[in-house]
């Protein structure tokens, strides 16, 4: 089956829907920490634990659901993925001691791996053309990055008049409700007739091999660090951090009033900013050598965040802050993605993506449990912030050694 020459096809169309709702769902939890930690008397570390053990649950899932996919269909490990992640939320929102949140955060984490990257962009990936996959990517990721501008306001709008339990089952619900739109995705089989030839064991060998995927995968890991310190404790940061919102002013007259609504809407505008900046990302993707790219997202970052830190942080600040970072977010994935669908080819993209990105996810756990672990400790976020500079600027100079204009000896072109 030929892949589309159409860069909007039905597989594209789904593969935005069912990121939009996983990341919309998964981005919101940042909003959970102060209401569940007041309503249980937990400590930070408590509800940060829960959602680092989360995100390393969803980086091992990854390349497991992407080799599920890859065996047994796409479709059948998205099911498996939406029905994993609604059960962990159901039985987290029964929970009331923090080893039960940490236990079902598996399931949470390994439902995101079942609804998100790893195999869906892997699905999208198969069925768009060379010219336009690093486009196809690009929107697929700016899906999940509406999914964060619609996730942390819908949460903070639910709590209004919904106990927390019950705004974890309407997300629940949200997350089966991605099976409806199954029978909409097929892909083709993605490979060439030497890719096909070739086992994923001999493809993943020669991949960890290679010096390229290892910088690759280490410099993911600071990707991961600085989105989930800030997706997990960014609102808390800004309702306890941020100087008052001021009667009378813009951010009060759009209904803006506690700094507790800006923390949510703070992770809204990153989402938001973030659409342009994947697209723009995919787009120079096809343009310019990804490596250098990435170098230049993780130097943005780098310089943003210390930027952040060094001035007073106030309402305008966090705003600022939100879109320059949002314009960085996610450009790391369509870049990331493809760079190793063209060194390693497509047949077992979605494998050797997820390994990449379970670099990510160990950074991500780190980010996480490290801010709730240092505020209980210090009292403020100060210190991991600078951990993230320091590992930022690391990751900008990792790349530049990549060599990315050649493939690895027997992988097809």
């Amino acid at each position: 089956m030929p892949q589309s020459a159409r860069l909007l096809n039905p597989i594209l169309i789904v593969g935005c829907v069912i990121i939009t709702i996983s990341f919309a769902v998964r981005a919101s939890f940042g909003v959970f920490q102060i209401p569940i930690a007041e309503d249980l008397g937990w400590l930070r570390t408590d509800f940060s634990l829960a959602i680092a053990i989360q995100n390393l649950a969803w980086g091992i899932g990854q390349p497991i659901f992407a080799a599920i996919a890859e065996k047994i269909g796409d479709r059948k490990a998205i099911i498996l993925g939406a029905l994993t992640y609604a059960a962990g939320m159901v039985l987290s929102a029964w929970s009331i001691t923090p080893f039960g949140h940490q236990i079902y955060a598996w399931l949470v984490g390994f439902g995101i791996a079942g609804t998100g990257f790893g195999v869906v962009l892997a699905v999208v990936g198969r069925a768009s053309s060379d010219q336009n996959r690093s486009m196809s990517l690009a929107i697929v990721t700016a899906a999940g990055s509406f999914g964060q501008v619609i996730g942390a306001p819908a949460a903070e709008w639910l709590l209004t008049f919904l106990p927390w339990q019950q705004v974890f089952l309407v997300f629940a619900a949200a997350i089966l409700a991605l099976i409806l739109t199954l029978p909409f995705m097929r892909a083709p089989q993605p490979a060439s007739r030497t890719e096909l030839e070739e086992s994923m064991g001999a493809i993943l060998g020669k991949a960890l091999r290679d010096p390229s995927y290892a910088l690759i995968a280490i410099g993911f890991f600071s990707c991961g660090y600085q989105l989930g310190f800030v997706t997990a404790h960014f609102p808390a940061f800004v309702t306890e951090m941020c100087g008052p919102i001021q009667p009378g002013g813009v951010l009060y007259a759009i209904g803006i009033t506690t700094t507790s609504a800006l923390g949510a809407v703070a992770i809204s505008l990153i989402g938001l900013a973030n659409i342009a900046g994947t697209l723009l990302a995919g787009w120079a993707g096809n343009h310019f050598p990804k490596k250098y790219l990435l170098a230049a997202v993780y130097t943005g970052r780098t310089i943003a965040a210390a930027a952040f830190m060094a001035f007073p942080i106030t309402p305008v600040s966090v705003i600022v802050f939100s879109l320059v970072m949002g314009s960085l977010w996610l450009a790391t994935i369509p870049l990331t993605s493809g760079l190793v669908a063209h060194l390693y080819g497509l047949r077992y993209m979605g494998t050797l993506y997820g390994i990449v990105f379970l670099s990510h996810q160990i950074g991500s756990f780190l980010g996480i449990w490290l801010g709730g672990r240092m505020y209980d400790q210090y009292g403020d976020y100060t210190m991991v912030w600078w951990i993230g500079v320091a590992i930022g600027a690391f990751s900008a100079i990792i790349h530049l050694p990549i060599r990315e204009n050649r493939r690895p000896a027997g992988l097809a072109a």
